[in-house]
């Protein structure tokens, strides 16, 4: 049982080396170079994973995971309480990971998709969210408004290149992409005023 799970582990690692080497484009691994350079037969990654597909999700998942525990925050000062700002910055920064890694980030975003649970990529990223929010007193108002927040990115992040069209923001431009993330988190925070009353 240990050589088995050693053997999958071995075979997720060199998938991990072969996803950070091709900077996300999984087009250029197939499952015989995985085979190669893990020392393995195709069957064995088969058996272990039942596809390429599978056994590169999970090793996205597994990357992006990690990315997420291992996430801190740029320090910066900020005023007791300010939780909207705090929010807003670590957003943004959450918000440059998913464009420099757009291909990865695409892939773990629909996997959660297939997938949501508590301890999905997707959650765990909620999760970071809220520890912005120090001034919430009502926990079920916290977590809605970094589900909303995330749910929110996420749908964005997928439209790609058809985000102009879509919300009004070229999430592709770094100062668009800020100014994104600043209204949305001003609106989840005062609520959409209807200007027109």
């Amino acid at each position: 049982m240990e050589k088995t799970k050693n053997i999958k582990e071995h075979i997720m690692d060199v998938t991990t080396q072969l996803i950070q080497e091709s900077d996300g484009d999984i087009n250029q691994i197939t499952i015989r170079r995985i085979a190669e350079r893990a020392q393995v037969g195709l069957g064995l990654i088969n058996y272990h994973f039942g596809s390429k597909d599978k056994l590169i999700l999970e090793c996205i998942q597994r990357i992006i995971n990690n990315v997420v525990h291992c996430f801190t925050p740029e320090k910066k000062a900020y005023r007791e309480n300010d939780d909207k700002c705090r929010l807003t910055d670590w957003a943004k920064q959450v918000y440059d990971f998913l464009f420099e890694n757009r291909v990865i980030s695409m892939m773990s975003i629909l996997g959660d998709m297939q997938d949501y649970h508590a301890a999905c990529n997707s959650v765990n990223t909620q999760r970071g969210f809220a520890l912005a929010l120090a001034g919430f007193a009502d926990d079920k108002q916290k977590r809605m408004l970094v589900f909303s927040l995330t749910s929110i990115m996420q749908v964005a992040f997928l439209s790609g290149e058809h985000s102009k069209e879509i919300i009004g923001y070229d999430l592709y431009k770094k100062e668009e992409r800020d100014l994104f993330i600043d209204t949305v988190v001003e609106m989840l925070f005062n609520g959409i005023v209807d200007k027109e009353k």
